[in-house]
Order: structure tokens, then sequence, then C-alpha cells
């Protein structure tokens, strides 16, 4: 410790000058004080001298600079794998039992010379030594990154990553150790031979489908060192069987894709169970099953097209709506229909309205109803009815039956959906259309698509245009002979995928519906048994604004009727809730809230699937676990060597404890203990002076 001025050091002089000539004044002086003993007197006038010459040195901002050591011993971080795989196999119990023990014994031996710190990893990351196997996945690079992001800039010796090498999520592990600079020791766990097993690698599926549809899973089985063997591979649901199929294995290294379609019969989530039987003498069963579940929804989209008179655009654009099985599409002359408008999702108008249907009851529930409208403009449409219709373009100045041969030109700001730049490069070449003469005028939110090309000028007359008033959205294709596009489409590409995906696009905007419910929850509809459940919920008030003051509540239900009930919590604007992680199985939920008078509710369902990646892969990789060592100058070992490990990180002249200094500055003012000496100074002189009668 050292004392550091701001001034010269002959300044203390000036100080301890100021102390003597003060108290050589006062005591000098003071006849009160003449009868005092001579010692008296001086020990007085030294406690005035010493209290003025500190009071007068603090005066110069001393600071006081002290500097400690400080010893730190290496680092050793002993990291355990603690994943499903470690165990898959005839080698479990030793991995549960002796290994353990080996375990303990070499970070007790590290531990007298270094500090060690233990971690296990598999789909998260733990502190300490709670080894049960149990981790669903294995990522190698999230505990780098974590021992990076704990001990960065601390004194690292070594780490010791005990793994069987398969990772099966995150980076490869190899090229994260770079960032590390230590090196790494792995102890090389499970077997690198092939065993006897045949399992359910992966299973593909949509999420979706439509009730009365088919829909196709893609089971890939594989087998290994089973020549000649064979098994049979079912797909089950509520225990009936829905697909079977023998699989004969001609080779020990086995792998299929088996394509199986099945009907959507139910709506709700539906659990289908995949399964390949078992052969004697397989190193794991549980890789044997797979559990799917598909939501089957009971809600295909309804368009109807109504026409003025027969055209071959209707026939074109019912034919590619239906390509997509999520549209139930009907048409019918306008004279020949009597349903109510209100039970589709979109409703079709082509060349509809006209002078002569203008005053049709279905037209005027159209006006006033609340459903998407497309407009396809063409010489039989009566613009003035149509202009009242306000959908977004108002044609004026034209003349009946005149037209103008308009092909597509593309517009660089549209960005109510995206389009492949195939077919946004091909749009322009599609036959024209013909678009009504006149004067066209867009409203201000109008969102145009396709604008007209007539000959070889560019316009900014509208083609087919977009448009959302009152919440209510509208398109326009101002023109007939769309049914040529598809033909064109055909005859340069052999298919109508680019006539599709603009008809499939734009139906696609119109009929999407917008969940205007002042209560809604948000989740998942699958989540892995690994995973938390974690759900969203926003409640509006009567202004649609975001509120979050009642309290939501929400209970879920299991496939036995049980409930599980919790609390959401509040977030700024919002509600969250973590209900944690739940067994492999289909739920319900039922959410409520009360705001006001009103009491919302809002209910859904999602499933639990079982995490079997583990079960997988039950070769072990020891080529990456020495690629791991190799890189970053460490050494692998085996667990039977794993008493040469603290030998080895002995011998490392690199592995050291470290001396760190540091250094602090604060001003000595700040000391209390300096208060006091001064406080206990003049106290003394105090004392002694009304003892032999001065004040």
């Amino acid at each position: 410790m050292s004392i550091i001025l701001d001034y010269p050091s002959w300044f203390i002089l000036l100080c301890l000058l100021l102390g003597a000539v003060y108290a050589f004044v006062l005591y000098r002086q003071d006849k009160k004080l003449s009868e005092a003993p001579r010692w008296a007197r001086g020990l007085m006038s030294f406690f005035r001298f010493a209290a003025v010459s500190l009071i007068a040195f603090f005066l110069l901002s001393p600071l006081v600079k002290t500097v400690s050591r400080e010893v730190e011993k290496p680092i050793i971080i002993f990291a355990q794998d603690n994943s499903e795989s470690v165990v898959i196999g005839k080698d479990s119990s030793f991995y549960r039992n002796e290994y353990l023990g080996s375990v303990r014994e070499l970070i007790a031996e590290l531990s007298g010379k270094y500090d060690t710190n233990t971690y296990t990893f598999g789909d998260r990351i733990g502190q300490g030594m709670n080894i049960d196997f149990s981790g669903k996945q294995t990522d190698i690079s999230a505990l780098f990154e974590e021992i990076e992001t704990r001990f960065s800039n601390r004194n690292v010796g070594a780490i010791i990553l005990a793994s069987d090498g398969l990772y099966n999520k995150g980076l490869n592990p190899v090229f994260l150790s770079e960032k590390l600079k230590v090196p790494v020791y792995t102890i090389a766990l499970g077997d690198t031979a092939v065993k006897k097993d045949v399992l359910i690698k992966h299973v593909a599926h949509n999420r979706y489908a439509y009730l009365g549809n088919t829909f196709p899973l893609e089971v890939v089985v594989q087998a290994n060192q089973c020549k000649d063997k064979s098994a049979t591979l079912t797909v089950s649901k509520d225990g009936q069987s829905l697909f079977s199929q023998r699989l004969d294995f001609a080779t020990s290294t086995f792998i299929r894709t088996v394509p199986v379609q099945l009907e959507a019969k139910q709506p709700g989530l539906q659990r289908y169970r995949v399964a390949i039987s078992t052969i004697e003498g397989e190193v794991s069963v549980s890789n044997n099953v797979q559990d799917v579940f598909i939501e089957v929804l009971d809600g295909r989209q309804k368009i109807l097209i109504l026409a003025n008179a027969p055209h071959p655009d209707i026939g074109a654009i019912k034919e590619s709506i239906e390509s997509n099985d999520n549209y139930e599409v009907e048409s019918f002359l306008l004279p020949g229909f009597s349903k109510s408008v209100s039970g589709y999702n979109l409703v079709i108008l082509h060349q509809l309205p006209n002078a002569s249907a203008s005053a049709s009851q279905t037209l005027k529930e159209l006006a006033s109803a609340d459903v998407p409208l497309l407009f396809i403009v063409g010489s039989q449409t009566g613009i003035p009815q149509f202009n009242a219709m306000k959908a977004g373009l108002n044609i004026s100045g034209g003349s009946k039956n005149k037209s103008n041969d308009a092909q597509a030109s593309v517009s660089k700001d549209f960005t109510l959906f995206t389009l492949e730049d195939e077919a946004r490069s091909f749009y322009p070449k599609f036959p024209p259309l013909a678009a009504p003469f006149g004067n066209y005028t867009t409203s201000p939110s109008a969102n145009v698509l396709l604008y007209q090309r007539i000959g070889a000028v560019e316009t900014k007359y509208p083609l087919i245009l977009f448009n959302e008033n009152l919440g209510r959205k509208t398109a326009v294709v101002a023109g007939e002979g769309m049914w040529k596009w598809k033909l064109f489409d055909y005859a340069q590409h052999g298919n109508h995928a680019i006539f599709n995906e603009l008809i499939s696009k734009t139906v696609q905007f119109l009929s999407l519906k917008v969940d205007k419910s002042l209560f809604r929850v948000k989740a998942k509809s699958n989540y892995y048994e690994n995973e938390q459940v974690e759900m969203d919920a926003e409640l509006y008030n009567e202004s649609y604004e975001l509120i979050n003051e009642p309290e939501v509540s929400i209970s879920i239900i299991n496939s036995e009727g049980k409930k599980f009930p919790y609390t959401f919590s509040k977030t700024t604007h919002a509600y969250r809730l973590n209900a944690g992680v739940f067994p492999v199985g289909e739920y319900t939920y039922e959410a409520s809230v009360r705001s006001g008078d009103k009491v919302y509710t809002a209910r859904g369902s999602f499933s639990v699937t079982a995490l079997k990646i583990e079960a997988s892969v039950t070769t072990a990789d020891h080529q990456l676990l020495f690629s791991l060592a190799g890189k970053t100058g460490g050494e692998m070992v085996y667990p039977s060597g794993m008493e040469k490990l603290a030998a080895s990180i002995n011998a490392r002249e690199d592995v050291k404890s470290v001396s760190y200094s540091h250094k602090k500055l604060s001003d000595l003012i700040n000391l209390e203990w300096i208060f006091f000496v001064i406080l206990a100074l003049l106290s003394l002189e105090w004392f002694m002076r009304k003892r032999h009668g001065a004040y």
C-alpha cells in the first residue's frame, strides 16, 4: 500500500509547519495554562499539532494505492454425456455403476491440485454430477458455448469430455473447439461395432390433413446386421391396423422409404402408431415404435363462382382452384342461383354485376354481406353498377363493348403475398386480356399486382388489383380471357404451375379469415417430450386495444380426463404461460377470462411426442472424439485408461497456476479510522484543557 499526492511531496512540510505554528501560537500565549505542568502543555500542543497537520494534509486530496495479488489454480472442467445413447446396449450396467465410480475417483484426484468444475450435457446443460442418462438429444456445441461464456479470461487448464461422440443437435463440436484454446481430453464411451438393430429412422408427414382426404406418410426403415431376416411394418390407430407390409432385409445395411396413404376419417388431433416388428438379439427395441400426431381439419374453404353467362374463364379458374384440396368450388349462372352467399368464404363474380342483373337479390345480399369478392370485368359487365360496388377500382369514360388488348406488367411495389421469380418474369409473356376501354382510377387503399401494357406503352391502369376497405377484401381482374393464360402456361412448360400459383395465391389471400375475437390463446400443435409447453394469450377491449388487467386461467386436460389448472403470467401488454414438461400424449385445453361483465373462452388441443432420436444411432463415433482431442492438443482414452488422465494433465507445462495483481486507488479521507483519530486528538486536547482550567 502506498500514498499518492497530486501535489509535490514538500507540501507535506507545509502541513506540518502549519500545525506547528498553530500549536505554538495557541499555547505560547495562553496564560490560563501557565500553571499547568510543562509536560501537560507539551502533550496538548502535540495533540493540536497532529490534528491540524492531518486536516491540512487531507486538503491535498491524498490517494491510497493498494496492490493485492491472487493466485488462481488451473481450472479443470469435466463434462459427462448424459444422453440416452450412452446406455443403449449391453454395457448399460457398467456405465451406471463401475464407470461412475471411476469418474468420481478421477475428479477427487484432480481436485487435490486443481479447481474442478463438473457438467452434464445432453438436450440441456447442467452443473454437477447428477447423471441419469436421460437426455433426449445431444448438443456438444452448446456445452462448448457455455464453457466459453462462463470461463472467458479464466485460467482453464483442460477440458475432459466423456461421450460416445454422437451428437444430433447443434454444430460440429470439432469446429467450435477452436474458440476454447484449451486442450480437450476425451473419454470414448460406447461401442463402435455395428449392432443388430431394426428401427424406424424417420417418419415424414404433414402436420395437418383435411377430413375425408387421404394424406401420405413416408416411413424410413433401417436395419443393421439383419441380413436374410424379415420384419413387418405396421401403421395403426387406436389398436386398429391401417397398413401392413413385410420387409425382407437382403443386405447387412438395409434402409428403405415406405410410402403409406391413410384416410382422415375423424376431425381433431389424431394419433397414429408406426411400428416395425422386433428381431431376436436387437440392441434396442425402443426405436421400433414411433407415434405420429396429425391434426385433421374439418373446414375446407367454400368458393362460389357466379357468372352472367357461360365462359371458358370459369372452367379454367374452377379447375385451378380445385387442384388444391383445401378448397371446395361451386359454380352457377346468376339466374339459376338461389342459395345464401353467407356460407361461402369467397365469391367470384364473372362479368357481374351487369345492367340486367344489377337488381338481383343475390347481388344486393353481396353488397351488404361481409364476404370477400373477386370481380372479373369483361364486355358483359355493367360498368356503372360495378363502380357502385366500390371494389377499389373506378372505370369511367368508356363505351360499351369497346376494349383494349392489355398484357401484364408486374408491379415492383406489390407486397400482399410473394410470387416465385420465374412467375414474375413470365407474366409479361401471357396473352393479352380484353380490358374495358376507359379511364381507370384506383382507391388509395388499393394494391396493384399487375398493370396494363397496351402495345408498347406501360400504363398505370391496373390489370389485377387488391383492396381492403373497412375490413372487407376485394380483388379485380380488369379483363376477360384468363383461359388463354392457362393454355399458354401449359404450352410453354407442360403444366399449369404458374397459372395455378397466381389463382391459388389470390384465392388464399382473399378467403383467409382474420381472427377478430377479443380473446385468443396461441400454442403449438405439437411439443416434444423434453420441451416446455409454452402458450401466449391476448385480450382486447371493445376498441380492439390490448389489455391485461383481468386474470387468465387455463385447464390442460390429458386423454384420461385429468385436469391441470394454471394461471397465465402478465407481460407488458399480454399474457404468457410456461406449463413445464408434459408426458407423451394428447391434450386439450380451455382458457377463460372475465372482462367487464363478459366471460371469454378459448379452446384448443396439442400433442406431446416422444423424442427417440438418441436410439436411432447406436454405433459410437470415436473418430469425432479422436479428432477433437488431436485438434486441441489433448488425448483420447477409453474408460479402462482413465487413471492416465490425471498424470497426463499433471505433466503439462501449460497447466499451471496464474498470479493476478489487482490495483486499487481510493481517497485516503474515505478511511473511517482517520476521522476517529482526529476526533480522539481533539477530544483529548479539550479534556486536558478543561482539566487544567482553560476553555
